[in-house]
């Protein structure tokens, strides 16, 4: 009889610790799969959000394409005419002549230069026949920066001139102003003498204008 009752709970252990390994594996099978469909779940949630991610920047691209074809056909009927934009020579070296794109530039340099500035005010002024009394301003390079930007906006170089000259030459003076490839503004002007010899004074300002840069930015999918 106690043979019997041994073997009993012998037996009755063996199920328990049987039943014990199933449902401890049971449990792991459970949880696996359970951290294994959220991580599945998670993969898939960001591979669509990168995929999504993919086609906006594909559209964009082709937008850029696109966008880049017209801007060189444009750029090439800009720069191909026989005369440029003020009615110069594109392959001449005068004051009116270059290539449109060497206007743009000169009209507005992307960097502070005061010292440029003065030597394109002399040309000017020198190839009109008059005598240069004086060429003044203040030199603001300290407290200018040469920074580009996102949005450059034209920014004033003051300036003062005073030249002495006949009448003809001294209307070509202010004809030069108003044709130059660098855009001039005339705050003042007081004129004295008589027709024969007459003295200009000019307060005006031209501008130089920062680069403006692409902001090219990356962005990490999360």
């Amino acid at each position: 009889m106690a043979d019997i009752t041994s073997v009993k709970r012998h037996l009755i252990a063996q199920s328990n610790s049987t039943i014990v390994v199933v449902t401890s594996i049971a449990c792991f099978v459970v949880v696996f799969g359970l951290v294994a469909s959220a991580s599945l779940v998670n993969q898939l949630s960001y591979q669509n959000r990168v995929k999504s991610a993919d086609n906006v920047a594909l559209s964009r691209l082709k937008n850029d394409i696109r966008a880049t074809q017209s801007l060189e056909k444009a750029y090439n009927t800009f720069t191909g005419g026989s005369t440029n934009i003020i009615g110069g020579n594109p392959a001449g070296s005068g004051p009116q002549d270059g290539t449109n794109v060497k206007i743009i530039l000169d009209a507005l340099p992307s960097a502070y230069d005061y010292p440029a500035m003065a030597t394109s005010l002399e040309n000017i002024l020198t190839s009109q026949g008059v005598q240069i009394q004086s060429i003044t301003g203040t030199d603001q390079a300290a407290s200018q920066t040469n920074q580009s930007s996102a949005s450059p906006s034209p920014q004033p170089m003051p300036f003062q001139v005073a030249v002495s000259g006949n009448y003809t030459a001294i209307q070509n003076v202010v004809n030069a102003f108003e044709h130059s490839i660098r855009p001039f503004q005339i705050q003042t002007m007081e004129l004295s003498g008589d027709q024969t010899q007459l003295n200009l004074t000019i307060a005006a300002q031209t501008y130089w204008q920062p680069a403006q840069n692409l902001n090219i930015s990356t962005e990490i999918i999360q």
